[in-house]
């Protein structure tokens, strides 16, 4: 086994192997990771709970609160029973919010219990660094500081949501990170940023009955979408009263004296809407203001983001960033094998390591759901790349019209020729998990013959696969 250039000193003047900056999934998995190898890891957060922003204020409440939404306003059974359909008349935000709670403390506790099983210790308290291989821990309390030593550091402390100056934030005028502790389900909402955030909140509060406005100066949503998809999200959006206005841009925000009075929201373009409450959801900035990186060394960019080589290691040898903060996918799942691959990295003394597979899914919990792997018809286009699609509607399958769903499809992309699937694009109910299928297939170069050849159980959602390959076959 080769020793690590980058260290210098005698191991044993330092009081572990790593220090983790952070407790959310790309932490968790770089300690625990540190701690399979037999190596001495610690976690720091400066939370009084442990999770990050993806267990208590991002993934996991978002989701949670979307099926609370979907469940209460009796949302998924509409198309059997109508429109007229609840399960509750009257839902509160006490409501919805309780099922965010339960779902968070099972997690924190599932992962406290994670951190001690791998006798990882776990330090509740605000590291900053002292140098490149020093952090001083801010206990508070009784406990005062702490200075913790580790020739190795992994930095994950995730991002905090963008907020703008002059946008006067309070109550009714949040960004994502606070939606959930407003006080009631607001008549009106407009939503300043449709980036997967805002159109996720945007269409949540829709299916509550909300009348949301959504405010973006991108022409068209969320445009890293295949367009028939997007197109599809926007057209359903519109149908459940969210009114798009795209290609615009907000010049400034009025928030009354008055909490009844309603807030005033006014456009570049010398609109005006009113709202009862504003989600400000442009992007999220790095969590790196009060870390100290100058002191050891390492840069940012003007979002807080790190900038990292193919090992994830920054600038300065020994002190790794994964996660949220180093900026694109920003995806929980990809923060997970981004920490692992770090630890292994840093603590493994590999001269070469892996990166988390390009063949990644993305999944977006607007309502519907939608989920994509692979390429776009405009990537392959702008590429110059021929290929064929095969589509199937939920409303053609048999398990499409039990769960009531009529608005949702599957979409294949391949190559006419040799018949490989290049990529797969849903929308609808279970979006999120029939995307493995066509992730498998793609990932060991498999091609459309494989739905057509294969038997799905009935009656299922991912009948889809054969019959979009199937509708394929026709094409050609």
């Amino acid at each position: 086994m080769k020793t690590d250039k980058n260290v210098t000193k005698d191991e044993e003047t330092y009081d572990y192997d790593l220090i983790v900056l952070g407790s959310g999934p790309a932490g968790q998995r770089a300690a625990i990771q540190a701690a399979k190898l037999g190596k001495k890891a610690v976690v720091i957060e400066h939370r009084r709970v442990v999770g990050g922003v993806s267990v208590n204020t991002g993934t996991i409440p978002s989701k949670t609160f979307r099926e609370a939404v979907l469940h209460l306003s009796g949302y998924r059974e509409r198309g059997i029973y109508g429109s007229s359909y609840r399960v509750k008349e009257n839902i509160t935000m006490e409501d919805l919010v309780f099922r965010v709670e339960q779902v968070i403390r099972m997690e924190i506790d599932i992962i406290r219990n994670q951190l001690a099983r791998n006798h990882v210790e776990l330090i509740e308290g605000h590291g900053r660094f002292l140098g490149p291989q020093q952090v001083e821990v801010a206990t508070g309390g009784q406990g005062g500081t702490r200075r913790l030593r580790a020739p190795r550091v992994v930095i994950a402390v995730g991002t905090n949501a963008t907020r703008d100056a002059h946008i006067p934030f309070g109550k009714r005028i949040v960004v994502s990170d606070d939606i959930l502790a407003i006080e009631k389900i607001p008549k009106t909402l407009t939503v300043i940023g449709a980036g997967v955030i805002g159109v996720e909140y945007a269409t949540m509060f829709s299916a509550l009955g909300t009348r949301v406005t959504l405010v973006d100066k991108r022409p068209t949503l969320l445009p890293f979408l295949d367009d028939e998809i997007s197109a599809a999200l926007t057209y359903i959006a519109q149908q459940n009263r969210v009114t798009m206005r795209l290609g615009e841009e907000v010049d400034r925000v009025l928030a009354p004296e008055n909490d009844t009075a309603p807030i005033e929201i006014h456009l570049k373009s010398g609109k005006t809407i009113k709202a009862d409450a504003v989600l400000y959801s442009i992007g999220r900035s790095g969590a790196t203001e009060d870390l100290g990186l100058e002191k050891a060394g390492v840069a940012v960019d003007d979002r807080g983001r790190i900038k990292i080589d193919t090992f994830y290691q920054t600038s300065v040898p020994g002190i790794y960033a994964v996660g949220d903060v180093i900026g694109f996918p920003a995806l929980a799942s990809t923060s997970m094998e981004q920490g692992r691959l770090a630890a292994l990295h840093a603590l493994g003394n590999r001269d070469e390591g892996p990166k988390v597979a390009p063949l990644f899914p993305f999944g977006i919990y607007t309502v519907p759901e939608i989920s994509m792997v692979g390429k776009t018809e405009n990537d392959l286009t702008a590429e110059g790349v021929a290929y064929e699609i095969g589509k199937a509607n939920y409303r053609e399958i048999a398990r499409g019209q039990i769960i009531g769903d009529r608005t949702g499809m599957l979409k294949l992309i391949f190559d006419p020729v040799t018949h490989k699937l290049l990529g797969v694009h849903i929308l609808g109910e279970g979006a999120s998990e029939l995307i493995h299928i066509g992730q498998a297939v793609m990932a060991h170069d498999g091609t459309i013959d494989y739905f057509v050849d294969a038997v799905f159980n009935y009656p299922t959602l991912a009948e889809c696969y054969k019959t979009a390959a199937l509708e394929g076959i026709n094409r050609l």
